[in-house]
Parts: C-alpha cells; structure tokens; sequence
C-alpha cells in the first residue's frame, strides 16, 4: 500500500538534495508512539519505501508538492495516517531539515499489477553491491577492488546486476511472508537510463551511493512474478529502501 502525501511549501525555499535520512527520521518520528516504535532499531529489511519530494526544484511559498510512502504493511501506512492527519488538522509545520512544510492532503493507493504488457520505471536510483566474495566470479578489476564490497555500475557485469536484484527482492520477499521462494527468473526486458551518484549525511558523516535507473518490462508475467514485483512495488527494488533508494513506479 502507498500513502500519497500532499506537502505546502511553508516558506520561499531551496530544494535540500541531501534529505534521505532526515526524511527517514520524519518516518521514523510519525511511528514512535505506535506498534512500529522499534522499527529504527530493528535488524534486517525495514519494509518501507519512499520517493523523492516531488516535483525536485526550488520552491515560493505556498507550492503544493507530494511524497509517496510506500509498505507492503498496511498498518504501517495506516500508522502513518493518523498522525498525518493530525499534523494536517493542526496546520503545525514539519520541517525536513531545512525545509519547511504544512501537511495538506493524504490519499491512500493501492497499487496492482497485470500479467500482460507491464511497464515499471524507477522514481529513486536501485542500489545493488557485489560482495566481495563474488569479485572473481563478475571480474571486478583488482586496482577497483574494495573491503566488503564495491556498488555496481555499467562497467561491470550485467549478470552481477540481475543476480544480486533478483536475490535481493525474493530474500525480502520470503522475510515477509515466511515464504521459501527459491531462485526464480523475476525480470524479463531491462532499459537502462542512467548511472546515478548520489550523497546521503549519516549520522552527521556524508557518503556517496551509486546507484542507477531503469525501465522494467515484461511482455507476459507468470502469477509468482507478479506477487513479487507487487511486493517489491511497496517495499523496494535493491538495497537502501528505507533511506529512500529503490522506489519504482508502474507507468
């Protein structure tokens, strides 16, 4: 399920680009007072999503934008409502570090996919990362070789891409649901867009993520393909979801 977020512009303001986890901490402080208080210090996938504010740019005063958060959890989505609406209630800003907002508007979305003809586009870059354990296996140049792992991008292997995309969403997939989904051929057509570098401030430190966009397409989805990409729909394509990273978008 996915909760559109219609968001005014509380003053004449810049477009912050670094925001991911300061938008993160936004969540993660509408979930404190419900059953989803731990949710910041729970190990292993976190199950939401989100996009960027949108539309990107600079803003005057009173500009309407949007954010879509995105979990296959309803009552996640649904604790994010109620203090969502209160906030809206109230007219009290929020502030996504230095940006400033009122909360004007929600609409709840339920999102589902058909078998034939599907087109998905990536809104936020997939970060996918090659252990190192699997450098020799996909190549990786040893002057490019990293501790842990290095982040993919079109230099190296395709098949690298596609695995670790595919292991990633079932894995997620299975957590979920409790579910054994073994290896399974989840993608059918790729069109790559662009390489993406992207910088996040955590925990008052500033990393670079590379990531990179996509069109998806399948020409005819079987019914497993379909609850997957479905699933991976509200939770994420790739890793970092829950700072933002991996959210796609049916066309």
């Amino acid at each position: 399920m996915r909760l559109l977020i219609y968001l005014r512009a509380a003053k004449e303001q810049s477009y912050e680009l670094m925001y991911h986890h300061k938008l993160q901490g936004f969540i993660y402080g509408l979930l404190r007072d419900s059953g989803f208080g731990t949710l910041h210090d729970k190990e292993g996938y976190k199950f939401f999503c989100f996009s960027n504010i949108f539309p990107i740019g600079d803003m005057e005063e009173g500009k309407i934008l949007k954010l879509l958060v995105a979990s296959p959890n309803d009552k996640l989505i649904e604790s994010l409502e109620t203090p969502l609406r209160g906030l809206s209630a109230s007219k009290r800003r929020i502030n996504i570090g230095e940006m400033s907002f009122e909360v004007v508007g929600l609409k709840k979305l339920e999102i589902k996919l058909k078998s034939r003809d599907l087109r998905v586009l990536t809104a936020t870059p997939v970060i996918i990362r090659i252990p190192e354990r699997n450098y020799e296996r996909y190549g990786i140049p040893e002057e490019e070789r990293k501790a842990r792992y290095v982040y993919w991008r079109p230099k190296y292997s395709f098949e690298a891409f596609l695995k670790q995309l595919s292991e990633n969403l079932i894995k997620k997939f299975n957590d979920f649901y409790g579910t054994k989904l073994s290896e399974y051929e989840l993608f059918e057509q790729f069109v790559f867009r662009r390489v993406t570098a992207t910088k996040v401030a955590i925990d008052g430190r500033e990393y670079v993520l590379v990531g990179s966009m996509w069109e998806f397409q399948w020409d005819y989805m079987d019914e497993t393909q379909r609850r997957v990409i479905e699933f991976g729909l509200d939770a994420g394509f790739g890793e970092r979801n829950s700072l933002g990273f991996g959210f796609v978008n049916k066309i």
